[in-house]
């Protein structure tokens, strides 16, 4: 079994949506690039990124934070 984890991203920063509610997040970091290189730093080296913003509107919206990471 692998266990992946996930960045998913609002506006461009880390959030967890409670029970997938737009209008319930908690914001975790300011730079999701921060976090990928955390990840990066503890021997993780796939990740799963979650444009929600892009979910939302059906095409991708946080695409300069996707591609830096």
């Amino acid at each position: 079994m692998r266990i992946i984890p996930a960045i998913d991203i609002i506006g461009g920063k880390c959030v967890r949506l409670s029970q997938g509610d737009y209008h319930r997040k908690t914001v975790y970091n300011e730079y999701p690039l921060e976090v990928a290189k955390m990840f990066e730093d503890a021997g993780i080296n796939r990740l799963h990124l979650v444009d929600l913003d892009g979910a939302k509107a059906k095409h991708i919206v946080n695409y300069k934070v996707l591609e830096q990471i």
